[in-house]
């Protein structure tokens, strides 16, 4: 029958030491890598993401692309950015939001909608 409050011997207590040694060892030798590991992951998340992003992008830029080289929307463009066809004249009418404005009142003040 064991008694009460009996020590262990010394080897036990050692051998329970270098256990607990060895773990404390092995827990700081994985960490950095295992660190390493989680932060490429997160990493590599959110590279996955970007080029969904991108590759969206490049659809929606090829799409528009494609219907920028028709030759009405290239007109439209030219006509945009102030282009005439030759023989044309150009005429740049200002105060046109104020013309709208005076014709909308008129039309009011004449019971009109």
């Amino acid at each position: 029958m064991p008694r009460k409050g009996r020590r262990p011997s010394r080897s036990i207590v050692l051998r329970r030491w270098l256990a607990v040694g060895a773990l404390v060892l092995v827990a700081l030798l994985y960490y950095r890598p295992l660190k390493a590991y989680i932060d490429a992951r997160g990493q590599l998340a959110q590279h996955r993401h970007m080029v969904q992003q991108l590759r969206a992008d490049k659809a929606r830029l090829e799409h528009r692309l494609g219907s920028s080289t028709s030759i009405t929307t290239l007109a439209r463009e030219a006509r945009a950015l102030g282009y005439v066809r030759p023989g044309e004249r150009l005429y740049i009418v200002k105060g046109i939001n104020r013309w709208r404005k005076v014709q909308r009142a008129s039309m009011m003040a004449r019971g009109g909608h």
